[in-house]
């Protein structure tokens, strides 16, 4: 059978079509990358009419069964060459049930707002689409995703439970997890020889230190990553921002847990910067040999490798918490079908396709943390990539971020209170009693 070249379809960001500009943005992609050829949509001329992306959707397949046909997978250009390939393979098998992939913009703000307007408007656009983990919630409350129960079950039983959590709302699996991501500790073994056992055990070994080496860097602006950390700390040590529709931030342990965030910050453990870093200001303050410990994502794993500060001079292991192992927040996208699509049964087998060992592999090789808990344990992949035991020990451990279609005013609650508490312009009771009650107003 001959390939056919992918059909792929992108789209600018909203932003940048409300001010007429649409230029090409590079998606820096992390380990080896694909480059894509961005490409109109051509229309085909068959008998003197032109046949829409509407209509095309509501043919079947040859075999003539219903729910099954071409679909379109709608996901962020920024991760879409993980699975060129994987859509490609899926294509020379299907011939009758091609996937086209709509790469939306690189931004998260917007590729949700493609989304939520197709949605809105009752569109079939996309059949598949990849969300934001924090978005599941939000989109299974709207109604916009098709259950994924009675002839739409998926056994999820050989996927990591956190990841599975995620896409489920109200006790209902709304979308198959398609990878994932966790936060590791990383520690720089010239500078502290031992992995500690909990955090306490971590601001102890920093006793030491030079003064100008900073002891622990992590992500405390004021943005999503804060959000991110804080609900680390809490969980950590044993609290949680939600029970189901209960609010609990301001519980004794929730209390506890941001307290130790705020005065290990107070005390010097957490260096000043990390109020005004990102991932990459994490990146570049531990390969650059400025700080013992930082957590931060998997993808900095290969450029302390290359760093002439950390080469061979770092291990990686869970975040800790109050007690030993820590909760890492969950990163990652989740697969959704439209509640319209006209092919939700290929949309589902694309969505399973997707998550085999095969191609679970595949993200692995790439740097693209899988939801396949098998894969974590092949020893091949392991020699590769040595941080893949602590990965799935970090994912074994992890929580997803609230389950709510609130979200956004939730993290909005959690950072701007802890943010004031690391500022010092709140004690931490006030911070979370504050907390309780934005995101209780936002719930109501």
């Amino acid at each position: 059978m001959t390939s056919q070249p992918l059909k792929t379809t992108t789209l600018p960001s909203l932003r940048a079509l409300a001010t007429g500009r649409t230029g090409k943005v590079a998606a820096t992609v992390f380990a080896s990358s694909l480059m894509l050829t961005a490409c109109s949509v051509e229309n085909t001329a068959e008998s003197d009419s032109t046949t829409d992306s509407t209509d095309s959707k509501a043919e079947k397949s040859a075999s003539g069964e219903e729910g099954r046909g071409p679909i379109t997978f709608a996901m962020g250009r920024n991760d879409t060459d993980k699975l060129t390939p994987i859509i490609e393979k899926w294509n020379e098998e299907h011939p009758d049930e091609q996937v086209t992939l709509e790469e939306l913009a690189g931004e998260a703000d917007d590729q949700r707002e493609t989304l939520v307007q197709s949605l809105q408007a009752g569109n079939s656009d996309y059949d598949v689409m990849a969300l934001d983990v924090v978005w599941t919630a939000d989109f299974a409350a709207n109604q916009w995703l098709e259950p994924l129960e009675g002839d739409y079950e998926v056994d999820t039983s050989d996927l990591l439970d956190a990841t599975v959590e995620s896409a489920t709302y109200r006790d209902t699996l709304y979308a198959l997890p398609q990878n994932t991501n966790g936060q590791l500790l990383f520690r720089n073994t010239k500078l502290v020889d031992s992995e500690p056992e909990n955090f306490a055990d971590l601001t102890q070994s920093c006793a030491d230190l030079d003064d100008s080496v900073e002891c622990l860097t992590l992500q405390l602006k004021q943005y999503e990553g804060l959000t991110v950390n804080t609900i680390g700390f809490i969980e950590g040590w044993g609290g949680s921002v939600l029970d189901g529709d209960n609010v609990t931030v301001d519980s004794e342990e929730a209390k506890e847990g941001l307290q130790a965030l705020v005065s290990a910050f107070e005390d010097g453990k957490i260096s000043s910067s990390s109020l005004s870093a990102t991932e990459e200001e994490t990146n570049l303050a531990f390969t650059g040999g400025e700080t013992a410990y930082a957590i931060n994502w998997p993808y900095m794993y290969t450029n302390a490798e290359e760093a002439s500060a950390t080469a061979g001079n770092f291990e990686v292991s869970p975040l800790v918490g109050k007690d030993g192992v820590g909760v890492s927040t969950l990163g990652g996208y989740n697969n959704g079908i439209n509640v319209n699509s006209e092919h939700k049964k290929t949309a589902l087998d694309f969505m399973k396709f997707i998550i085999s060992e095969e191609n679970q592999t595949s993200f692995a090789e790439n740097s693209f943390p899988p939801v396949l808990a098998s894969i974590y344990e092949d020893e091949s992949l392991v020699e590769k990539f040595p941080y893949l035991p602590a990965l799935k020990e970090s994912l074994e451990n992890a929580a997803p971020r609230p389950v709510s279609p609130f979200y956004e005013a939730i993290s909005k609650a959690i950072q701007d209170n802890a943010y004031a508490a690391l500022q010092g312009d709140k004690p931490v009771d006030q911070a979370v009693a504050d907390m309780k009650k934005a995101i209780e107003a936002a719930s109501n």
